[in-house]
């Protein structure tokens, strides 16, 4: 891709930008959220036609229109965002516009489902492929979603965050097919904000800063302080920023919560602490949230402040404090078709609302104007629709949304996927300034060194049942992994 500039709305998101994909090589393509990084990808497999520049594959110069082109072109994308039709089964979303036709112009089922099962395997991934794609977790999901990728059999593969919802192991298996690949000549690009990825499975790093080329460099010949200085502009000095507080009494309390996800679980959470909670997929750590938000039904006790409580529904859950951040954003977490305003005051309106039912739209502006000054959210403004937003400042918006709501108890699931470097340090410098002021959170991640890094104490889960405590200056992920497979259980107060 030579020259590439891209306009939207008089508005240069890309400035003369130019990428290099090479035979048989993993590209990493990194940046901070709203860098270009995922528009230069659309340019590239025809979603966007760009403004000026030229693009070459194997030494011709094309020009995609539509994504049909440049999948016949032999490009694939693997989407940061799930693009499945969940109401359609595993086979069927793999192979969406190009089932198998006998010559009466037929469906071919049985190899449809035959071809689906080898694409799973490669990835280890055992389901049937008849199951509805509702049915599977996130995490499953995305893999479907690399399957669907690779059986196009393309020459080049774009891979956008795709270990963003993936356990160490099924990231491992991952970066097996990578290497398999490789040897097939194959060339990928790699877009990922978990640098200690792009060092392990990457040959080359393009690094692009607010819509511009930075540098492309060998990552043979660089270290993860070089990068992160060409994407911010600037020294991060610290990744995981967590500060020492005075951890207070026990504020949110549960005893023995049980349901069709979870098994006798019992901890406490303390005033101005943070929690993390590790666990593999499968271990339902999300599920728990989501019991504690609401969502479903449980048999056992939650106390606030020592007080018994029930939580039948989200609305009981806010009113009582408790504020919850989805991992899967886009579908629990904002609407994208509205204002960037919109979404974050909707959990919160009665802030807004005089006592005739009327919304003081000045003091809604000045909010979300507030979250997009603290939370460095890049946007137009605030009546910018939120699907023109990068996925990362998707995210922090979803934050934002909750963070409004003035929670006694933030919980937090995956809070960072999908997010730059430099926006993981303002979640990180946000969740300390929580914690400071006394507020309870709880951070759910699959990033092992964010939980080791950022929470004060660390819940694991194995199947549905916490496998055991650890405080922060006993923690190792040699320790967490431990737990995280049920081998071994850690007594300490909870």
């Amino acid at each position: 891709m030579k020259h590439i500039t891209k306009n939207f709305s008089g508005i240069n998101v890309l400035k003369d930008v130019s990428f290099n994909i090479y035979k048989g090589r993993v590209m990493a393509l990194v940046g901070e959220n709203g860098a270009g990084k995922s528009t230069l990808m659309k340019i590239l497999t025809g979603v966007y036609l760009k403004t000026d520049g030229e693009i070459y594959l194997d030494g011709s110069e094309v020009s995609f229109n539509d994504t049909h082109s440049s999948q016949e072109a032999g490009i694939a994308i693997i989407h940061q965002e799930l693009n499945l039709v969940k109401d359609l089964s595993i086979g069927e979303n793999i192979f969406l516009g190009r089932e198998p036709v006998s010559g009466r112009g037929r469906i071919m089922w049985k190899r449809l489902y035959e071809n689906s099962e080898y694409w799973l395997k490669k990835l280890g991934l055992n389901e049937n492929p008849r199951e509805l794609v509702r049915n599977l977790s996130v995490g499953k999901q995305q893999l479907v979603e690399i399957a669907k990728a690779l059986s196009i059999d393309a020459k080049v593969i774009i891979m956008d965050e795709p270990t963003g919802a993936l356990t160490p192991a099924e990231t491992q298996k991952l970066f097996n097919v990578i290497n398999d690949l490789k040897r097939e000549g194959k060339s990928i690009v790699y877009i990922s904000h978990r640098l200690q990825e792009i060092f392990e499975i990457c040959d080359d790093v393009t690094v692009l800063r607010d819509g511009e080329l930075i540098g492309e460099k060998s990552v043979s010949e660089t270290d993860e302080d070089k990068v992160i200085e060409m994407m911010v502009g600037r020294k991060l000095s610290e990744q995981y920023p967590r500060i020492e507080t005075a951890i207070g009494q026990d504020v949110f309390r549960v005893e023995s919560l049980s349901n069709e996800f979870v098994k006798d679980i019992s901890f406490s959470l303390r005033q101005s602490e943070t929690l993390g909670v590790a666990g593999l997929m499968g271990s339902s750590r999300t599920e728990l949230m989501r019991t504690l938000y609401g969502i479903y039904p449980y048999k056992g006790d939650i106390f606030l402040n020592g007080t018994k409580i029930k939580i039948l529904s989200p609305m009981d859950a806010l009113n009582f404090g408790i504020a919850y951040v989805s991992e899967d954003r886009k579908t629990n977490g904002i609407i994208t078709d509205m204002s960037v305003r919109d979404n974050i005051t909707m959990s919160s309106l009665k802030k807004f609302t005089s006592a005739l039912g009327l919304i003081n739209k000045n003091k809604e502006q000045a909010s979300a104007n507030n979250y997009i000054e603290t939370m460095s959210i890049k946007t137009a403004g605030t009546y910018q629709l939120l699907k023109y937003l990068s996925g990362g400042n998707q995210q922090k918006v979803s934050i934002a949304k909750n963070l409004n709501t003035s929670p006694k108890i933030l919980i937090l699931d995956e809070p960072t996927r999908g997010v730059d470097v430099g926006a993981r340090k303002d979640i990180y410098d946000l969740i300390n300034k929580f914690k400071k002021e006394g507020m309870c959170i709880i951070v759910v991640s699959s990033d092992i060194p964010e939980v080791l890094g950022i929470c004060d104490r660390i819940m694991v889960m194995h199947e549905g049942k916490i496998s055991g405590f650890l405080q922060q200056k006993d923690a190792t992920q040699e320790a967490i992994m431990t737990l995280a497979v049920g081998k071994d259980v850690y007594n300490d107060d909870h």
